[in-house]
């Protein structure tokens, strides 16, 4: 079975933590499909859009590049799926084939867990607090600018992290 080397989508190289590409065969018609595992970062940059320019490099030298459409499949792990119609004039040798009767889809979830994704790439997230604080504190709150409170933040909830509860 042909393995993927890398990925670019819409010029920009990704990092994939697993991912399978395949030829799903249905009555309809069939189409090169790709799956893959990738931070919650990339997926929240690409989750939205309906189609990407797709470069994908294969661990035997072969370089296949397609307009592709994005699908929503469901799972644990923050997973793009992407699809296209085969091109006539391109081989696909080594690619698995899966028949829609079978469905036996490659598992790209084993062995992964998103605390490993998060130390190659932690999101971070906004947050709103209300609290309830004496004026000094609330003064000198005021004061300090977006980067140092967050640093601030940062480090004290580290350290609250860090304490055996």
């Amino acid at each position: 079975m042909a393995g993927i080397k890398s990925i670019n989508l819409d010029g920009e190289e990704i990092y994939v933590f697993n991912s399978a590409i395949y030829i799903f065969e249905s009555s309809s018609g069939n189409t090169l499909e790709v799956d893959m595992i990738v931070s919650e970062v990339t997926l929240k940059k690409y989750q939205n859009r309906e189609s990407l320019i797709t470069e994908i490099e294969m661990e035997d030298g072969g370089l296949i590049s397609s307009f592709m459409f994005l699908k929503s499949v469901p799972g644990k792990l923050p997973r793009l799926s992407l699809f296209c119609e085969l091109d006539p004039d391109e081989p696909y040798e080594g690619i698995l084939r899966i028949s829609e009767e079978e469905q036996d889809f490659p598992d790209i979830e084993a062995g992964i867990t998103l605390e490993e994704i998060r130390k190659v790439e932690m999101p971070n997230e906004k947050i709103t607090l209300k609290l309830n604080l004496p004026i000094k504190q609330v003064e000198w709150l005021k004061e300090k600018k977006n980067k140092e409170l967050n640093e601030l933040f940062r480090e004290l909830l580290g350290e609250c992290l860090e304490k055996p509860e």
